[in-house]
């Protein structure tokens, strides 16, 4: 492993990932910079800290950099990049560089197809507020922590196990939670089996004696349990019978949910959460687990979970215009979808619902295009708006046109820009409504556009 020392310069320094590197570094006293086309508040914040933030990529950017770390969408033709060859600089990725970051911490991480960034939010949360300290690293930003990365003082670290690339087979977890597994990210695993191995890949680097924890209520999840059973602990949480770790006499109600708490059929306590939806259940319950496992007090669980509030962009409320409610939701997966919307429904009873979403790259409506049509029953009516491409091209006959002209409920409707699907909105929308935006893309500047618009 290089050794991580600065001055470090990141290429594409404004990502989330490598905003939540650079934050890391420069807390750890190290010197750091980078580069990113695209300001926005996360290079903002990077610059108010005291790390030098350039708009525009070039070779003279590197100065005296000791080694460089770029994020996966960097081409090979980018000038920083041949400059860093050309000096014989070392050129880390993402997760080498996570990976350095850790080293000495007893590292809990958190992995799955869906609720890994909410979770490992709590998990950090509750560790922070049991005054452990953690260094944590977060896929998305949490409202709770103000961020999404703190170097801490303490011996824990909690990260995001991020499958993409496969960047979480470059840990090694004292703990590691895998929340569930759904087939994504086709696009680079191939087939739903190739993509189910690597979660069993990064089950067998957790350390001997440690500790995994699976969703009890998601049949990949099992099937990998099963596999990598070994050297370390294996448990099972859920809703479910059966699981080791069991919320139990559950009450979802408008303002959240109720459940207790029961570890190998004997109590531990109750709990309530603010977040709606069975899977909010499952993820704290997951983030207990763990957390009590660490020693934290179930007071403390109990504490931190009933004031969590999330992630950004995870049903987070916009604001409300002309009696409309505004929702924003990262959801880009028809799992997700489904889960999200029976969720909606419980905390918006008898309110008409409307959605307006992204598709999120090309491959993944077409690698999913059966469940992308059925996932939608929670709605009243649908916007869907055109691609985020991300880095992909069009594929024919699997685009967002063709996705609204092939599902058969609720009725949906196509819209090629924002103003467009703002209009529409509008159209539909009256007092009393819920309209959500959904998709892991730039749908998010939709919410604040149609606010204004119903104003």
């Amino acid at each position: 492993m290089t050794e991580l020392r600065g001055p470090v310069h990141i290429v594409g320094i404004g990502g989330m990932h490598m905003s939540a590197i650079a934050q890391l570094l420069h807390e750890r006293g190290e010197r750091v910079q980078g580069s990113d086309l695209e300001p926005s508040a996360l290079t903002r914040n990077l610059e108010a800290m005291g790390v030098r933030v350039f708009t525009e990529h070039a070779a003279e950017n590197l100065g005296d950099a000791r080694c460089v770390a770029a994020t996966a969408a960097v081409g090979e033709d980018n000038p920083e990049m041949s400059e860093a060859r050309r000096r014989g600089l070392p050129v880390l990725g993402r997760a080498e560089v996570v990976a350095g970051l850790m080293e000495g911490k007893r590292v809990i991480a958190v992995a799955g197809s869906h609720g890994k960034t909410t979770t490992t939010s709590l998990i950090a949360f509750i560790l922070d507020r049991a005054g452990r300290q953690p260094m944590y690293l977060i896929g998305g930003e949490s409202r709770d922590l103000g961020g999404n990365a703190s170097w801490g003082g303490g011996d824990v670290c909690v990260v995001e196990a991020d499958e993409y690339q496969r960047a979480f087979h470059a840990y090694e977890p004292d703990v590691a939670v895998i929340t569930n597994i759904d087939a994504d990210h086709l696009d680079l695993y191939g087939t739903p089996e190739a993509y189910e191995e690597a979660f069993l890949t990064f089950a067998q680097r957790l350390r001997e004696g440690g500790r995994l924890l699976v969703g009890g209520g998601n049949a990949g999840a099992r099937r990998v349990a099963e596999a990598a059973a070994g050297a370390f602990g294996v448990e099972t949480y859920g809703l479910a019978d059966g699981c080791e770790w069991q919320a139990t006499d559950l009450t979802l109600a408008e303002t959240g949910a109720s459940f207790g708490v029961t570890h190998n059929g004997e109590s531990v306590g109750d709990l309530t959460i603010a977040l709606p939806g069975e899977y909010a259940v499952e993820n704290t319950l997951a983030a207990a687990a763990v957390c009590l496992g660490e020693g934290a007090p179930f007071a403390t669980v109990r504490e931190a979970a009933a004031c969590f509030q999330g992630a950004k962009r995870r049903f987070e409320h916009v604001g409300e215009a002309g009696g409309v409610l505004v929702i924003d939701e990262y959801a880009h997966h028809p799992s997700e979808v489904r889960a999200v919307l029976g969720a909606a429904r419980t905390r918006f009873p008898g309110r008409r619902l409307i959605g307006i979403h992204q598709p999120h790259t090309y491959s993944r409506i077409a690698y999913l295009w059966e469940d992308w049509l059925g996932c939608w029953g929670g709605l009243d009516e649908l916007v869907i708006l055109e691609t985020y491409a991300a880095r992909e091209a069009p594929t024919e006959g699997r685009g967002a046109a063709d996705l609204a002209r092939e599902i058969a409920r609720p009725s949906a409707s196509y819209a090629a820009g924002f103003g467009e699907a703002v209009e529409q909105a509008v159209a539909l929308a009256r007092p009393g409504d819920v309209v959500m935006t959904i998709g892991a893309g730039s749908v998010t500047e939709v919410g604040p556009l149609l606010l204004e618009a119903l104003s």
